[in-house]
């Protein structure tokens, strides 16, 4: 009954909505009162289960993915317009919780109406902007390579290009396409998840190191080529922050010292700082991995407009 889609997008909209009422809390803070269940989010006056920008920009993508039946580029930053500016795609009717780069390149692409540089350059662009809402895509490219319809160079260009629509750095592009060989692993791999996580690893770093450019930079993200050390890392070595790269390491740490999506995203999000985006990007994967029965289920039940999620998923 449940397809991979519901799984994901289900999967990170409950973990969003569990982070967001401890967004920018420190760990220290945390530990002394860790969250383990939907709050209501005094950051932004939000009730329980209500999801932030995370959820509200993968809505975007996984909309004009399953109404084109393709991916377009344009089309997406057409909806992230109607997000910021109506409200479409949020749990309340007011969009919130918006990164400063994603205004910027929606403000840029309403005045300029052009879908390649209306992202942010430089260093300063490698934020989870665009990692926390890849999974649509992700999902989309998954079923296509996998039947042979899409090669990975086609799957990893159009992954590129949403994320540059935002954050154009190649350092968040490859974040999402690592991301993307992750979530092929999860539904087509075999093996336990570590096991399907490190092949998914191993297939995106085997990728990017045909790529001189895109090999240097993959030096950012090299703790994660051998996933049973970086398993053994203590959590102060991990690091939640808002970078890309953090976000990512701090995701995947949480899913493999772990055996449950419960546990998972109370980990991520007790992390501290990013804590819905941390669990944003843990969820997608944990939810596809461990299914939707897994998802507890009066998390479920809070979610704000879960049944209109997964209609969507499923049209």
């Amino acid at each position: 009954m449940w397809n991979n889609w519901i799984n994901g997008m289900i999967g990170v909209a409950v973990a969003d909505a569990f982070g967001s009422p401890v967004q920018f809390m420190e760990r220290e803070r945390l530990k002394e009162n860790p969250i383990t269940e939907m709050e209501y989010c005094d950051i932004y006056d939000k009730p329980a289960g209500a999801w932030t920008d995370d959820t509200s920009m993968a809505l975007c993508i996984l909309d004009s993915i399953r109404s084109l039946r393709k991916v377009d580029a344009e089309d997406v930053m057409e909806r992230f317009v109607k997000w910021l500016r109506e409200g479409e795609y949020t749990p309340t009717g007011v969009a919130f919780d918006m990164g400063n780069t994603c205004v910027f390149a929606i403000n840029s692409f309403r005045e300029h109406h052009d879908v390649d540089t209306c992202g942010r350059t430089g260093e300063y662009a490698n934020g989870n902007g665009s990692l926390m809402r890849t999974l649509p895509v992700c999902l989309y490219y998954a079923e296509r390579t996998h039947s042979g319809e899409a090669t990975e160079e086609q799957a990893i260009s159009d992954i590129h290009r949403l994320s540059s629509l935002t954050h154009n750095h190649i350092r968040a592009n490859m974040a999402c396409g690592l991301y993307f060989f992750c979530v092929r692993e999860m539904i087509y791999g075999s093996g336990s998840l570590i096991e399907r996580l490190q092949n998914g690893f191993d297939q995106g770093f085997a990728f990017y190191d045909t790529d001189r450019s895109a090999a240097k930079e993959s030096a950012h993200y090299k703790r994660l080529r051998d996933l049973s050390e970086f398993r053994k890392l203590p959590e102060d070595q991990i690091r939640s922050s808002g970078y890309v790269v953090d976000t990512l390491e701090a995701a995947v740490w949480s899913l493999i010292t772990t055996d449950n999506y419960r546990d998972c995203i109370i980990r991520a999000v007790n992390l501290g700082e990013d804590t819905d985006t941390v669990g944003a990007v843990a969820g997608g994967l944990a939810g596809i991995y461990y299914g939707y029965e897994a998802i507890p289920k009066e998390w479920r039940d809070e979610l704000l407009r879960r049944e209109w999620i997964e209609e969507m998923c499923v049209k």
